[in-house]
Order: structure tokens, then C-alpha cells, then sequence
């Protein structure tokens, strides 16, 4: 059972930045792909970003790209989000996801993923 923590979000004007970020309490954690996602108040839960374990490859939703990075730390079971450039739309609730095994092509589907965090808000004000 992995367990996610995320911590980092908040409020914040637009065109600022943040870096939530989720730790894991699992020992495998390298092992497993990481995915963010957001929902927003009457919402559907949509995919931001995921990274694998194994080369570090990333992917992002066309509406991030550019703005957000998403990193991981194997060492200290730790991934994050660098947020720039934000805008009222990424106004959400940020959750991390874990997966083990994975299908790259199905990464940005929340289907795919077995373990939740309970999600930090995330608030940008125009």
C-alpha cells in the first residue's frame, strides 16, 4: 500500500508560481510512474503531468505545456510540480498519483493509476 502525501499549494496571483509536492511512503517508489492531476469545483478530474521511473520520461497536458514541470527525487521519494506562469484556470485542487506497472499511452488516464494523495489546493487570483 503507498501512501501520498502532498504538500505545497496555495494561494497565489496570476503570473506567480508553485511547487506542490508529494511525498511517497513507499520503498519502491523509483518503481512506479507519478502522475499530477486537478479538479475543479464542478469538474471533471483532468490529467497534468506524469513521469516514469524508469528513463524520467515526462509528459503534460496541452494546457500546462510550457508553464509546468513536473520532477522527481528516487532518493527522497519525493515528486514535484513546478508551476509558472499561472493563470485563474489552474485554479484546482492538485492531486499525485502512483502506478506500478504502467502503459505509457494510458498515463494520462486516472484509471490507470492505483494510489491517490488527498490533493492540496492550489488558488490563483486575477
Amino acid at each position: 500500500q503507498v501512501q501520498l502525501v502532498e504538500s505545497g499549494g496555495g494561494l497565489v496571483q496570476a503570473g506567480g508560481s508553485l511547487i506542490p509536492s508529494c511525498v511517497a511512503s513507499e520503498r519502491t517508489f523509483r518503481t512506479y510512474a507519478m502522475g499530477w492531476f486537478r479538479q475543479a469545483p464542478g469538474k471533471e478530474r483532468e490529467f497534468v503531468a506524469a513521469i516514469t521511473w524508469s528513463r524520467g520520461s515526462t509528459y503534460y497536458a496541452d494546457s500546462v505545456k510550457g508553464r509546468f514541470t513536473i520532477s522527481r527525487d528516487n532518493a527522497k521519494n519525493t515528486v514535484s510540480l513546478q508551476m509558472n506562469s499561472l493563470k485563474s484556470e489552474d485554479t484546482a485542487v492538485y492531486y499525485c498519483a502512483a502506478t506500478r506497472p504502467y502503459y505509457i499511452n494510458h498515463l494520462a488516464s486516472s484509471t490507470e493509476y492505483d494510489y491517490w494523495g488527498q490533493g492540496t489546493q492550489v488558488t490563483v487570483s486575477s
